[in-house]
């Protein structure tokens, strides 16, 4: 007999493995005397590593411990020293490469300190060193200077209160870093720039639908395109120009009006010897899923990597895709499973506990309860891969009609808890929660609709 909940777990945690990043260094980096290879499907780059007097290692994100150790394995003794900072309790044993833990998704004191700590290692490498840069997804809140500006003192308060707007209102990772490097003395290049004239190789493990190397981790490393008048349109677009902080807006203002600095544009000589090469994807992560799935015995498709928009709005197509399969057999005839990947955002409504993950599989057992015709042997796993879906200890949640039995059953109301934000205590209570713990890995979340 089938366990569609085990099997859904089971093609998740086969994503998940896919995109383990001591396995993705030890697949892109290789060491041949003094020569290093970066070899992606994509692109081949080699370093002489003879021809500089230091290594150094800068990083941050959740995933950034884990790559900074892989590195550690492949360049021992070669490595100078180093620093990486990493969401609190996402460690790894490092022996030449400092470790830091600070806050996410709201930065704190601890964030501004590595990111001091950061940029004065990143301006002691000289002309003559390499510093490898390892970003991954939750850089942006965990490396958090604010942008010195003496006519409007930005203040590590300022930009906690900002991040907290721009999360709240279901801005997308796409605009949050847009307005977030406008602020930063770290993101949109702005590192590139310290580190400069040292050679500088970012290797990125993306979180972002999309790929976008200026978005992931806010992009420090890289050319920023967007202008402080993209920035201020972001405000405007949700509404929040005159919710954040005073301050902050009036740093946006001025890198608009040419006041104040903005970030280092494509071409700027600040990146004359900067590469960034993108080491991992959610598409990765995808496709171990789908043959884990197919080894199952499931038939499968990959959906999509590009999942976005509300997720309530989304559990909508994933509960109609359970009663086309049921009743028509398309896309996929049964067994079936659907596996799809992104990141899609919340508006938050009410005062509950929850992430985005857990509000997409609520409104999937919202929309079951309505009306469960042809999909009452569905399962549905929402699920993200750094083993913490917004600011809960639960990477997920499993949604199915006997799951929505057994919470009617306890008397819970799945619309009165969808209102409030409030999945975590709901699924808490049935005990439909998937927690996994810190994964130390990062690429947007895992969908997993099966069939069977």
């Amino acid at each position: 007999m089938r366990d569609p909940v085990a099997d859904a777990e089971a093609i998740f945690r086969a994503g998940l493995a896919r995109v383990d990043p001591l396995a993705m260094m030890g697949r892109v980096l290789s060491l041949t005397g003094d020569t290093l290879r970066v070899t992606t499907e994509t692109e081949c780059h080699t370093y002489d590593l003879s021809r500089y007097r230091h290594i150094y290692v800068l990083g941050a994100g959740k995933a950034s411990a884990r790559m900074a150790l892989g590195l550690e394995r492949l360049l021992g003794g070669r490595i100078t020293s180093g620093l990486v900072a990493v969401k609190e309790g996402y460690r790894e044993t490092l022996s030449r490469i400092r470790l830091l833990e600070a806050a996410h998704p709201v930065p704190d004191a601890r964030s501004a300190a590595a990111a001091r700590e950061v940029l004065g290692l990143a301006a002691a490498a000289g002309r003559d060193d390499l510093v490898i840069v390892l970003v991954s997804g939750g850089a942006s809140a965990i490396l958090a200077a604010p942008l010195a500006a003496p006519e409007h003192p930005l203040t590590l308060a300022d930009k906690q209160q900002t991040t907290r707007v721009l999360l709240a209102c279901g801005a997308t990772i796409q605009d949050i870093n847009c307005v977030r490097k406008k602020l930063s003395a770290v993101k949109g290049g702005r590192l590139a720039a310290a580190i400069a004239p040292a050679a500088c190789l970012g290797l990125l493990l993306s979180d972002v639908v999309g790929d976008d190397l200026d978005v992931i981790g806010s992009g420090p490393t890289v050319p920023d395109p967007t202008t402080g008048a993209d920035a201020l349109a972001v405000l405007s677009r949700y509404g929040v120009a005159e919710t954040i902080a005073p301050q902050a807006l009036a740093v946006l203002e001025g890198v608009a009006a040419g006041r104040l600095p903005d970030t280092p544009k494509p071409g700027d000589p600040v990146f004359a010897d900067t590469r960034t090469v993108l080491v991992g994807t959610n598409f990765q992560a995808l496709l171990a899923a789908r043959d884990k799935a197919a080894g199952l015995g499931y038939a499968t498709v990959v959906l999509t990597s590009h999942l976005t928009g509300e997720a309530r709005e989304m559990a909508r197509l994933f509960l109609g895709m359970a009663r086309d399969i049921a009743e028509y057999g398309v896309p996929l005839p049964r067994p079936a499973c659907v596996i799809a990947g992104g990141e899609t955002t919340v508006t938050i409504r009410g005062t509950g506990k929850g992430g985005r993950n857990q509000e997409m599989a609520l409104a999937y057992l919202a929309g079951l309860g309505r009306d469960p015709k042809n999909a009452e042997e569905a399962v549905f796993l929402a699920a993200s891969t750094d083993g913490s879906d917004g600011p809960t200890d639960a990477t997920g949640a499993f949604a199915s009609l006997a799951i929505l039995r057994q919470a009617a059953g306890l008397g819970l109301s799945v619309d009165a808890y969808l209102a409030d934000n409030d999945a975590y205590h709901y699924f808490e209570a049935v005990g439909r929660l998937l927690k996994t713990g810190p994964t130390n890995t990062n690429v947007c979340d895992i969908k997993v609709l099966l069939v069977p």
